[in-house]
């Protein structure tokens, strides 16, 4: 048996609860030291480090020259890709950009009667690094991620998007990749990924610009050159394994509970998929389902590898036990399909995005629909949001006193400021006050 059904009101189902919510996990630090090295050679070295890493790991006959994707790369990558994939890509863009449009924040001014003006001014970092995983050297390439990254840097107001990507062993870059840059603002690209592709955004070469923001998904020695950067620049977050929890009742098919599950394992062996059902009998007919779609996949071993070692189901007493069991764990994708998702909403407390009713599967929200993929993970949900907009802007304080407005707040200012032993700062307001 793939998954083991587990009644949450047994000990067991206790465990297997408390461990699902207590699943945070650091970077992975085997490859701590290995990239604080690769940091430090692309700090002092910059371009000859990051072509050195290049060849070593991507493409052996990558030159200084080769390390920007040129215009004529841009140019030549329309004519290696059809038309069907420009009218979904511009679809997508459309949808992805509507969305993100209302998140875009403004700035803002209170006005007292005493001539006190405060507010908040909102302005967009200078510039953004956008990371770009291969994809099986450019076999399998994550055009979302370009979109779900590079449209909200856009929306923000974003002056500089840089885009960085591992190429391929011929040092060529996918021409999916290119065109869904383009057509969404960004011509400023390099060859350059993993842990050195962090540390030249992060710190700058000859070549490629530093930023102040670096988003994008990648694997463990992304994720950790990520880590060790942040706070020098921001970064989007710190991601875990890809997860799904279905929240299911009778009303749900089994065919396509299965097939969402199957969705979510097929990311990585490490990935995460649930299902909590209040209905014993679907438990064992999702099964029956995993193990007939199973071999119909590309990456079969894989998701098997997945359901096997982190795959859970468990059998809840109602919807509203099945309804907290999902605010505790705070999972990345919930997805209720049940007979009135929208009748549960109000009571979702922790989720980085909810897909209601049986016909809204998570590759709609991962591509399509519009809301952004890049989501919080391992339980993260609790106090983290989506990638967005936000993510690219800053917000600067905003304070205006008129001297009758100081003379009325002056006392009340110098008596904090004392009682805080800085006698500088009260001194600050008596020289203006004449005191």
């Amino acid at each position: 048996m793939l998954i083991s059904p587990v009644v949450l009101s047994s000990p067991e189902g206790e465990n297997v609860l408390n461990g699902l919510i207590d699943r945070f996990q650091a970077a992975d630090s085997t490859c701590q030291q290995m990239v604080t090295e690769i940091l430090e050679a692309v700090k002092n070295n910059k371009d000859e480090a990051v072509l050195s890493y290049g060849r070593k790991f991507d493409a052996p006959n990558l030159s200084a020259e080769q390390l920007q994707v040129s215009s004529e790369e841009l140019q030549q990558a329309y004519e290696l890709v059809d038309n069907d994939f420009l009218d979904t890509l511009g679809k997508a863009i459309e949808r992805i950009q509507t969305f993100h449009e209302r998140e875009m924040e403004d700035s803002w001014l209170q006005t007292r009667e005493d001539g006190t003006i405060v507010g908040r001014l909102v302005r967009p970092v200078d510039s953004a690094g956008l990371y770009v995983p291969g994809g099986k050297g450019g076999s399998t390439p994550l055009v979302s991620s370009v979109l779900m990254n590079g449209i909200p840097a856009g929306i923000a107001g974003v002056n500089q998007r840089v885009m960085v990507t591992p190429p391929g062993e011929d040092g060529s870059v996918s021409p999916h990749l290119l065109v869904a840059a383009q057509e969404i603002g960004i011509t400023e690209i390099y060859k350059a990924g993993s842990a050195w592709a962090i540390a030249a955004l992060a710190f700058g070469t000859e070549t490629i610009p530093r930023v102040d923001v670096i988003v994008g998904p990648g694997n463990q020695y992304v994720t950790e050159a990520k880590r060790q950067v942040s706070g020098m620049v921001r970064i989007d977050m710190i991601a875990g394994p890809s997860e799904v929890l279905i929240v299911a009742d009778k009303t749900a098919g089994a065919a396509s509970v299965a097939a969402d599950m199957l969705a979510q394992a097929e990311h990585d062996p490490l990935a995460l998929a649930i299902l909590v059902t209040i209905h014993e009998s679907l438990a064992g007919e999702v099964l029956a389902e995993l193990e007939r779609q199973l071999p119909l996949l590309s990456r079969q071993e894989i998701a098997r590898t997945s359901l096997v070692d982190r795959g859970v189901i468990l059998i809840a007493a109602d919807i509203e036990e099945a309804i907290e069991v999902a605010n505790g764990i705070a999972i990345e994708h919930l997805e209720l399909k049940i007979e009135d998702p929208w009748a549960q909403l109000p009571h979702i407390r922790h989720a980085g995005a909810i897909f209601l009713g049986n016909n809204t599967p998570e590759a709609a929200g991962d591509y399509f629909a519009g809301p952004n993929h890049v989501l919080p993970t391992m339980g993260t949900a609790r106090f983290a949001s989506a990638l967005g907009v936000e993510t690219f802007l800053k917000k600067s304080s905003i304070i205006s006193y008129s001297a009758g407005a100081l003379a009325a707040d002056g006392e009340h200012i110098m008596r904090l400021a004392k009682l805080e032993g800085l006698t500088a700062h009260a001194n600050s307001v008596a020289v203006r006050l004449g005191k």
